[in-house]
């Protein structure tokens, strides 16, 4: 299947891998008609909140399902949505060949092993600004969130490992022009969602969007 974020990515890849760092970023797609948001007006509309982790585990959240039931579990689906040359893709979805750019570190990859899928607003994170309210549900929408664009992104297995669970005021991009890019994904992901801000993770970001002034965001409510 290739859903909405696996059109976008297409449209992406067409113009070549700088499209990644570029600083115009559209984190999940705003509604018909709704206006472009700056990087500092999406941080604005961001609620504040105090992190808990209390209860935190990360088997809340079902991973990799197969939401349309076509054989390809969710980190299948964003492999192939994001491949810049399409991988061979075998019995149960088992996926051989293929190229990918990991944006936050600018590598090619040709092997899919290497890569993760990094959520890009962590499920750590997302249950300390608020989805330790959810249901199983809600949690299992998060975690395989396939209709934003931006939620989910292939990134080599090194630089998602040395993200971990941590926000923007511990860590960005290694590769400077990805951290526009990175703030828009991070910001229109917790909009998505309704998720919260701690203040020093809010003033990174509003630090961050001083030298972004022409990253677009825009975002649709998950329903």
């Amino acid at each position: 299947m290739q859903s909405q974020r696996g059109q976008v990515r297409v449209q992406l890849q067409s113009v070549g891998p700088a499209s990644h760092s570029s600083k115009a970023s559209a984190a999940p797609g705003a509604p018909a008609g709704g206006s472009d948001l700056s990087l500092a007006e999406a941080i604005a509309k961001i609620p504040a909140g105090t992190e808990d982790r209390t209860r935190y585990e990360r088997d809340s959240f079902h991973l990799w399902v197969d939401a349309d039931k076509d054989g390809c579990g969710t980190r299948k689906e964003v492999l192939i949505a994001e491949a810049v040359k399409a991988p061979a893709q075998g019995s149960r979805c088992a996926l051989s060949s293929g190229k990918w750019l990991s944006y936050y570190d600018e590598v090619t990859v040709n092997a899919a092993t290497k890569l993760d899928i990094d959520h890009v607003v962590p499920l750590a994170e997302a249950w300390d600004s608020g989805a330790s309210k959810w249901d199983a549900d809600r949690c299992e929408q998060y975690a395989n969130d396939l209709d934003a664009d931006r939620s989910l992104v292939a990134v080599t297995a090194k630089t998602n490992r040395s993200k971990a669970d941590r926000d923007p005021a511990e860590w960005l991009p290694p590769v400077a022009s990805a951290q526009c890019t990175y703030g828009a994904d991070w910001v229109g992901t917790k909009l998505r969602w309704k998720l919260t801000a701690d203040d020093k993770e809010r003033a990174t970001l509003e630090k961050l969007a001083k030298g972004c002034s022409d990253t677009v965001v825009k975002y649709e409510v998950a329903p």
